[in-house]
């Protein structure tokens, strides 16, 4: 059983950056890829940005694009999330997940059956 821990969460003013850690552990056997989603109240949760097992293919959502960089260290079983030029609209519950998979990843939350319990991200002034 894979579980996944994030954390890096906090309060960030505007203009700001916060790296996320999400962090694998248990039985962790094949290749697994990694999405980062976030959910605002009253919201649904959305796709932000995923990366594939080895790394060679990351995808992110228009709304973060050049702002957020996904990079994952396969030795220590850790996947990150740069944010960078942090807006209030950021502000949100952010939850990786996990699907076992060799090649490509998506930003959709059907395709992964692993989730962590989230780490809350605040943008404000």
């Amino acid at each position: 059983q894979l579980q996944l821990v994030e954390s890096g969460g906090g309060l960030v003013q505007p203009g700001g950056s916060l790296r996320l850690s999400c962090a694998a552990s248990g039985v962790i056997s094949g290749y697994f890829a990694i999405g980062w989603f976030r959910q605002a109240p009253g919201k649904e949760r959305e796709g932000v940005s995923c990366i594939s097992s080895r790394g060679g293919f990351t995808n992110y959502a228009d709304s973060v694009k050049d702002r957020f960089t996904v990079s994952r260290d396969n030795a220590n079983n850790v996947v990150y999330l740069q944010m960078n030029s942090l807006k209030p609209g950021d502000t949100a519950v952010y939850y990786c997940a996990a699907v076992q998979v060799t090649y490509g990843c998506w930003t959709t939350t059907s395709a992964y059956n692993y989730w962590g319990q989230g780490t809350q991200v605040t943008v404000s002034s």
